[in-house]
């Protein structure tokens, strides 16, 4: 089994982003997890919503090392799909009986693969990655960004893709 997983997150499952974090999965021989296969609700303070697919999601992603989460940059921030799945982390923060699992998180290395119509991601963004991950104590081990503005053009992004993939190995 790889020491490596992918979960995306994007209205588009085959748009930009999700060819991009293909390549990325295929050179890297990993699985990706597409959110808007599960049923994910948002986050509830009541917990009314705790036999929805998250937590199982969560068990089997803790099964890795390593965790990349791919999404599109939309208005400076992850896809909808994306933040719900962040936004459910805060059960492993509230549930007692899930705070054994959130304690398991601490143990990964996170990465952020990304698209957006610009040269770069945006700070705010990666910052919102790299915060959350450290409120969680998940190591933030980098990302790699796609700039989409005319179009998703591999040949643009290979050096990058291959550094990323470089930094992923490295830490094996």
């Amino acid at each position: 089994m790889s020491k490596v997983i992918a979960v995306f997150g994007s209205a588009r499952r085959h748009g930009n982003t999700g060819k991009f974090i293909d390549w990325i999965a295929q050179e890297l021989d990993i699985n990706v997890v597409d959110l808007s296969t599960k049923n994910i609700s948002s986050y509830d303070y009541d917990h009314k919503n705790i036999e929805d697919d998250f937590i199982p999601l969560v068990r089997q992603l803790l099964k890795y090392k390593k965790i990349i989460f791919a999404t599109p940059v939309y208005w400076y921030g992850p896809s909808v799909p994306m933040k719900t799945f962040i936004d459910r982390t805060s059960d492993f923060l509230d549930v007692p009986s899930l705070k054994d699992i959130g304690r398991e998180l601490r143990q990964k290395t996170a990465y952020v693969v990304c698209t957006s119509i610009s040269d770069d991601a945006d700070s705010s963004f990666i910052n919102a990655f790299k915060d959350t991950f450290e409120y969680l104590g998940i190591t933030y081990g980098g990302y790699v960004h796609a700039n989409c503005h005319d179009g998703y053009q591999q040949n643009h992004y290979r050096s990058d893709v291959e550094d990323f993939i470089r930094l992923i190995n490295d830490e094996l």
